[in-house]
């Protein structure tokens, strides 16, 4: 699938899942590039702004299966990637696979799971795998991650480590609706007798794989790989950074940024592409120093400065 293909199955997927959850199209292009660019995405914002219904959406219109996780601090890992149970008719103990071994999975509050937890489903999503009582099974493919947190209440959760939260492709908010989006959302709930809207598959898992590999054909001129590194780099010498962004970072970014050009429908990526990305892909990476934390600074701060100090390159297309 060319780039041009792909970028209309991008809109597809988009307008269907605009006709359930009310938000900023950017932020939709935020998740699908986190999806397109082989990565997860993590979610943090208050209850009921529609992140749940987001994961659901975007599972339904890319067609493919979809399982949710509650994680809560009793859950163990068993629980979310399966186990072995005794058949009494064979005599033998058959796999029965956890909500892991779906396509799309959405981790519910997931700094409420115990650490423990956490790192089950972490190693599933940088390895592509679950080891169950020693036996090592691939996941399905596509598999996308999306997690959410609660930034309000922490008590009783066990915050991500900055080392785990590396390995989300980007952090995202959904953020409340403007007025006449909330007015528009009690118009669609007066409409329908569900209380959650619905959205219908658009793509099935033939045309999404399709689709994942169009950002290797996209084109990136060597000076915007130097504005990548740059940027990153700027994060670990900037004074308020305890630990800046790390190589990893850097891939991602340039991962996000090949993505974001499909999703525009570009067969080469722009400055823009970063400049737009950076925060969602680089600032959750990011460790301050404790004067900084005292300070009130926020990660995206520092983000938002790197990016005015370092130079744009001027790219020909």
């Amino acid at each position: 699938m060319d780039v041009t293909d792909a970028r209309d199955e991008c809109e597809a997927v988009l307008n269907e899942v605009e006709r359930a959850v009310i938000t900023d199209r950017e932020f939709l292009e935020t998740v699908l590039v986190g999806f397109l660019a082989d990565g997860h995405v993590l979610l943090e914002d208050v209850p009921g702004t529609g992140k749940t219904l987001t994961a659901r959406s975007v599972a339904t219109a890319l067609g493919l299966s979809f399982q949710r996780v509650q994680f809560t601090p009793d859950l163990l890992p068993a629980d979310v990637l399966g186990t072995h149970v005794f058949n009494e008719k064979s005599r033998e103990f058959e796999f029965q696979p956890g909500p892991i071994f779906a396509n799309v999975v959405l981790a519910d509050e997931i700094n409420r799971a115990p650490p423990k937890t956490q790192a089950a489903l972490l190693e599933a999503m940088e390895e592509g795998q679950a080891t169950v009582d020693g036996e090592t099974m691939e996941l399905p493919q596509p598999f996308f991650v999306i997690a959410t947190q609660n930034p309000v209440e922490q008590e009783g959760t066990f915050p991500l480590p900055e080392a785990q939260m590396d390995r989300f492709v980007a952090k995202a908010g959904i953020g409340y609706p403007d007025e006449s989006g909330e007015l528009d959302l009690l118009r669609r709930r007066a409409g329908r007798t569900t209380r959650s809207p619905t959205v219908e598959a658009v793509l099935d898992e033939d045309r999404v794989q399709d689709a994942k590999q169009a950002p290797e054909e996209v084109r990136v001129e060597g000076d915007l790989l130097q504005y990548m590194v740059s940027v990153a780099r700027a994060t670990r010498e900037d004074r308020r950074v305890d630990v800046g962004v790390s190589p990893r970072g850097t891939q991602r970014l340039f991962e996000a940024a090949r993505a974001r050009a499909v999703v525009k429908g570009r067969e080469y990526v722009v400055p823009d592409d970063v400049k737009r990305l950076a925060p969602n892909v680089l600032a959750h990476r990011i460790v301050l120093t404790p004067d900084a934390a005292v300070e009130n600074v926020e990660k995206q701060d520092v983000v938002d400065s790197v990016l005015e100090d370092v130079a744009v390159p001027t790219v020909q297309r």
